[in-house]
């Protein structure tokens, strides 16, 4: 199981209505992407991060890992936003740094560092609210309450058989690279590409094998294009409901302020 998963399962908030918690998330994911506006991304962010790691009693140091594992993929996208490029000639105004290079000019401007601000916080922000979805609901009970809201079953079942691969990859990749390293597969720089080119080669295999297997046992089991299994018994709570009301009304009254 992966520690993302097991905090799902067991967190603060795991006996707090599913749907209440999915209303929650994503209608300020959708209200922050609607008006990308920083202050209220910030915001969203701020109460977002807080119930993650005070309701929910997610560890503060875990969930800073999760937020660096999209750092590499914002720095990236960000850089060609910030800096831009003219003629040395040409006369820019409101400029934060500036570098000649021959006959053209590098430089970062008021408006390039602004869009590249608001990017930053909508994208945390955004991130924010899909991490407090993931942290506190298992994925079983978020296709469970798609099911219920008359999403197409095909949908549903695609969606969890994909996250069941998602283990068995991830097993099968750890067997097979204990297995190489236990035999110096990865002794040396040209032993350890010749075992990754295996293990991915045998991954592959591996995962056909494994899935056929799964077909078989659904089979087996009366599979009727439908995943049927064992739901918990939830209970709806008007003061949830009560301070979602009031955080989406108050993120609503800083935007028309603002």
């Amino acid at each position: 199981m992966l520690l993302i998963d097991k905090y799902a399962y067991f967190n603060g908030l795991k006996d707090v209505h599913p749907l209440e918690k999915m209303v929650f998330a994503l209608t300020l994911l959708l209200f922050s992407l609607t008006v990308r506006d920083m202050a209220v991304s910030l915001i969203t962010f701020t109460v977002m991060s807080a119930l993650i790691i005070f309701a929910a009693k997610i560890p503060l140091s875990y969930y800073l890992k999760l937020l660096l594992l999209p750092g590499f993929f914002i720095l990236s996208g960000t850089i060609t936003i910030l800096f831009s490029f003219t003629s040395k000639f040409t006369s820019i105004s409101n400029i934060w740094w500036s570098c000649k290079i021959g006959n053209w000019q590098i430089f970062i401007s008021d408006d390039s560092f602004g869009t590249v601000a608001n990017l930053i916080t909508v994208v945390f922000c955004s991130i924010s609210c899909l991490y407090f979805l993931t942290l506190t609901t298992p994925i079983t009970v978020i296709l469970s309450v798609l099911r219920k809201l008359k999403v197409p079953s095909l949908l549903v079942d695609l969606i969890e058989l994909t996250y069941r691969f998602i283990f068995i990859f991830l097993d099968t990749a750890l067997a097979i690279h204990q297995s190489q390293a236990s035999r110096l597969g990865y002794g040396s720089f040209r032993k350890g590409i010749r075992s990754l080119g295996l293990l991915i080669s045998s991954l592959f295999l591996g995962v056909l094998q494994r899935s056929g297997q799964l077909t078989m046992a659904m089979n087996a089991r009366g599979y009727q294009e439908n995943l049927s299994y064992i739901e918990d018994t939830y209970t709806y709570s008007s003061r949830n409901w009560l301070i979602a009301i009031v955080i989406l009304g108050s993120l609503i009254l800083i935007n028309g302020y603002l």
